[in-house]
């Protein structure tokens, strides 16, 4: 099993293009299925999540084809409608194909989908606004069967959580069906505009989209267009953050800041320099890293759950007391026990974690137990004092392109071994 070997207390410093979104080409690829003709996608990130959705379009018998960042799709082959276990239970994404192919098909069967361990993630939310539209819902002991046979009809729908893959879902399933839908207390998420945007410029009529209600009027047919997904701002805030644990300087490009402002106050607040324009974040770390006090995961605009593994190394090497409250995935803190092993002062009870700062980390064989907890220990090992072995790190790779050549390019002592 591939594992980093991580020597720690190099300053990183230079400049880095960013990667598109993870969370944007996924439902992005699943929406493709909607259309009818070829759909150009650009600024794909190489990732493992992003082949395990070619493999799904593929076995529902579209073409897909990945060539130099960009992927292209054509639906219009479209005859398979059960998408199999070995495939679903590998990501947890796969439940967005559930809405467009119960729209454009009326039928689909699909095994519950896998993912990162970070505790129960119902899709209650998809199901109960599906039906809402007109669909019937079979839930067996591993698959769904959903049918629609009169056709999904526009519905007023209102999330009791803004959650973004019901947001998706439910917004893929209504560009098709008859009628006015209306989505209340959607998320908002950066990531829905992305969606949105590519889908409306498939002939979908959507409005409102970042906003917390959205609007859909549903239309007969979408036709193939052209897409670049916007760049991934948990990836940006990542290389931020290693810049500043380490000391360094960094500029990060081919980000939209607004899309991150939350991650970045954050890293004011902790002393570093940050100055942003458009496109780019430019980060200068302090002498000493100063303690967050106090960081709430929320729903968009709000600190991201995504980001708070990332901030949980950064404030252990900082000088003061941090608090950390998770108020989205009850298995958010898998990091901490590692963190603890290279030195880190942690207190956890429920959904708080109280982090004493110290000024010295120490290297550590660690092991990632889900994506953004594993980028978590890299960002630790490359500020700690001596060598640490990450293992795990497929779950690192399903969101990071090129993780290791890119924090080699900055400086770091890192190689996959």
């Amino acid at each position: 099993m591939d594992r980093y070997e991580i020597t720690g207390g190099r300053r990183l410093a230079g400049e880095l293009r960013v990667q598109g979104a993870k969370n944007s080409i996924l439902p992005i690829l699943a929406a493709t299925v909607l259309t009818k003709g070829q759909c150009a996608i650009h600024n794909c990130p190489d990732l493992s999540d992003t082949a395990l959705t070619i493999d799904i379009l593929r076995t529902l018998g579209c073409r897909a084809d990945w060539r130099q960042g960009s992927i292209f799709v054509d639906a219009g082959g479209l005859s398979h409608l059960e998408l199999p276990g070995e495939l679903t239970g590998k990501i947890r994404s796969s439940i967005v194909f559930l809405g467009p192919l119960l729209a454009r098909c009326g039928w689909v069967k699909i095994a519950y989908p896998g993912g990162c361990r970070l505790g129960p993630r119902p899709i209650d939310l998809h199901l109960d606004g599906l039906r809402q539209m007109g669909a019937f819902v079979k839930e067996e002991e591993q698959h769904l069967l959903c049918r629609v046979p009169e056709g999904l009809k526009g519905a007023r729908i209102i999330l009791s959580f803004p959650s973004v893959g019901a947001t998706e879902n439910l917004m893929m399933a209504a560009v098709l069906a008859k009628g006015r839908t209306t989505l209340i207390n959607c998320a908002c998420e950066p990531e829905i505009v992305d969606l949105a945007n590519f889908l409306n410029r498939c002939g979908a009529k959507i409005y409102g989209a970042g906003e917390n209600t959205i609007e859909i009027d549903g239309v007969c047919v979408l036709h193939g267009c052209e897409h670049i997904i916007i760049g991934d701002r948990i990836a940006a805030a990542t290389y931020l953050a290693a810049a500043s644990m380490t000391g360094g300087e960094i500029t990060v490009s081919g980000i939209e800041p607004e899309n991150l402002m939350s991650m970045l106050a954050a890293l004011q607040k902790a002393g570093n320099e940050v100055v942003w324009e458009k496109n780019r974040c430019f980060l200068k770390a302090p002498d000493h890293l100063r303690a967050l006090a106090q960081v709430r995961t929320m729903p968009y605009p709000g600190f991201p759950t995504d980001g708070l593994p990332l901030f949980l190394s950064l404030a252990a090497v900082s000088r003061g007391t941090s608090v950390f409250v998770e108020n989205i995935f009850e298995n958010r803190y898998s990091s901490i026990p590692c963190l603890q092993r290279m030195g880190a002062s942690i207190r956890q009870e429920g959904k708080v974690a109280v982090v004493e700062g110290c000024a010295l980390l120490h290297g550590a064989d660690v092991c990632a137990e889900d994506l953004r907890g594993g980028a978590g220990l890299v960002l630790a090992a490359l500020a700690a004092q001596g060598v640490s072995h990450v293992e795990g790190i497929e779950w690192i790779e399903r969101g990071y392109e090129y993780f290791c050549e890119n924090l080699t390019a900055l400086g770091a002592e890192i190689r996959k071994k």
